[in-house]
């Protein structure tokens, strides 16, 4: 496979466009709804209208008729400028769509895609829960089917949920035990929840050292009814179908990180050409230029690593293994380069007010979610054989 990663002229005009709407939108108004701990419905709805929510789905379900390459790359301009924007873009797209998408019925895609590529309603992902964390195969959820009503009869709880209380969150497809195999082991399926569905209750936001303007929470479902059609995809295939949405999803998510790891090179060039001390411009230190230049040269391979895993996944092309170097490599280097950021702006890199601050604080979820830092280091090596 050749290796080009310059961007066709409408991929470099979708960028611009948005690296303009990050800074120009999102920066000056962010940081008050971080502080508060509130989700910027104003943002949201101004991504919406901008077709952000639907870039890489077809036009016939109400996307923009774009990939995936799209949507990561206004995933890292928002992240330049603001996590919590980026992975309320990222988990309502990659999480809340995709399995509808990729999985759903005809009748299920045009129930929901129209809603949630025009941005007018989110999706979540119900996959992690208060006991399993990593070990998602662990799955305690259970649904079984009430033959006389012909229904899903839904009981469990689920956390860490993005995007599941949100005042336009339309749904939560979750993962649940429906059966068992001849040995045992459970048969995991996928099932539509539509919100407000009686006994499916959502938790109060929780509170979070960082991403504090994106919306968290804790889900139960308690004899929770839906119909046997919103059962998404296969029976006792709903493990097997979220694998492959986090492979993709951890392409988004090191397109985030890398975008964390811009913005703190942003802000550090821009604080150390300002800030003088000693009669001039910290920036002329050579001992800060040679951080900041390794800042700019992980950001630079992050970048580099995520959109060869994009070009391979677009290609169809094996990319297990690139999407998981990928996320490792791109969430270590924010939370290297969120640090050092920090340490470049000195006292006023630990003062909420910098944008540093921020981006210190958020990083360090990058090494988590999405499967951690040693999960992906697991798959790596399965992927080399070992």
């Amino acid at each position: 496979m050749s290796l080009d990663h310059r961007l066709s002229p409408e991929h470099e005009e979708l960028r611009r466009t948005v690296e303009a709407f990050a800074h120009d939108v999102v920066a000056p108004k962010i940081g008050e709804y971080w502080e508060q701990h509130q989700f910027p419905y104003e943002i949201v709805q101004e991504m919406a209208r901008m077709g952000l929510f639907g870039l890489p789905f077809p036009e016939e379900y109400g996307g923009m008729g774009g990939d995936y390459l799209a949507l990561c790359l206004a995933i890292e301009e928002l992240a330049r400028v603001d996590s919590s924007v980026a992975v309320t873009l990222e988990a309502g797209v990659s999480l809340g769509s995709m399995p509808i998408y990729l999985f759903g019925t005809e009748e299920q895609k045009r129930e929901w895609l129209p809603r949630l590529c025009s941005g007018e309603a989110l999706g979540a992902f119900g996959l992690t829960e208060p006991g399993g964390g990593t070990d998602a195969g662990g799955t305690r959820t259970t649904a079984r089917l009430d033959e006389a009503t012909g229904e899903w009869v839904i009981n469990g709880s689920k956390c860490f949920i993005t995007n599941s209380g949100t005042d336009i969150t339309a749904l939560v497809t979750v993962t649940a035990v429906t059966g068992r195999k001849p040995d045992g082991s459970p048969l995991i399926s996928s099932i539509i929840v539509p919100s407000g569905t009686p006994g499916f209750t959502v938790a109060a936001p929780y509170s979070k050292v960082g991403w504090n303007a994106s919306d968290t929470r804790e889900l139960s479902f308690t004899d929770v009814r839906v119909p046997q059609a919103n059962l998404l995809g296969e029976l006792g295939r709903g493990y097997a179908q979220f694998l492959r949405i986090l492979d993709e999803g951890r392409i988004a998510i090191s397109a985030l990180a890398t975008g964390l790891a811009q913005g703190c090179v942003d802000e550090s060039v821009k604080y150390a050409k300002t800030r003088e001390a000693f009669g001039r411009p910290i920036g002329s230190n050579q001992a800060l230029q040679f951080k900041i230049a390794d800042m700019e040269m992980r950001a630079h391979t992050a970048r580099v690593a995520w959109r060869d895993a994009a070009s391979r996944m677009l290609h169809g092309e094996p990319f297990k293994k690139e999407a998981s170097m990928a996320k490792l490599y791109s969430s270590e280097v924010a939370v290297t380069n969120a640090r050092e950021a920090t340490q470049v702006h000195g006292g006023y890199g630990f003062m909420n007010e910098y944008p540093v601050a921020r981006m210190w604080r958020d990083s360090k979820i990058l090494e988590i979610g999405e499967g951690t830092s040693e999960v992906q280091r697991m798959l790596i090596a399965r992927e080399l054989g070992l």
